[in-house]
């Protein structure tokens, strides 16, 4: 059974950092896409940083800079950072892995999301 689990964020400070983790069991990160989306109520999830599964890396344009994704292979983790935190940056974080590539059948996990707030 796959499992991941989000840990981290909570309320925050505007213009501090925060570090969220995403535990992974179940699966190794071998041929996979290691994600991390966000979602405002009323709005859709919304994909903000990802390691692909070849290891290129994407982060959304408007959040380059202050956003960085990383992962621990050895220990099945992968991390957002975030720094200079803006109001804006309140939401649901969620994680991610799709896949594998490498052979079907593919399928998309997800954590269940932890909450950033970002206080002004």
């Amino acid at each position: 059974q796959v499992q991941l689990v989000e840990s981290g964020g909570g309320l925050v400070q505007a213009g501090g950092s925060t570090r969220l983790s995403c535990t992974i069991s179940g699966i190794t990160f071998a041929g996979h896409d290691l994600n991390w989306y966000r979602q405002i109520p009323g709005n859709g999830r919304d994909l903000v940083a990802m390691i692909g599964h070849t290891g290129g890396r994407y982060i959304k344009d408007s959040l380059k800079g202050r956003f960085t994704i990383s992962k621990d292979d050895g220990e099945n983790t992968m991390y957002l950072d975030v720094d200079h935190l803006k109001p804006e940056d309140t939401a649901k974080y969620l994680c991610n892995v799709y896949g594998p590539y490498d052979g079907p059948p593919r399928r998309s996990h997800w954590g269940r999301g932890i909450q950033v707030t970002v206080a002004s």
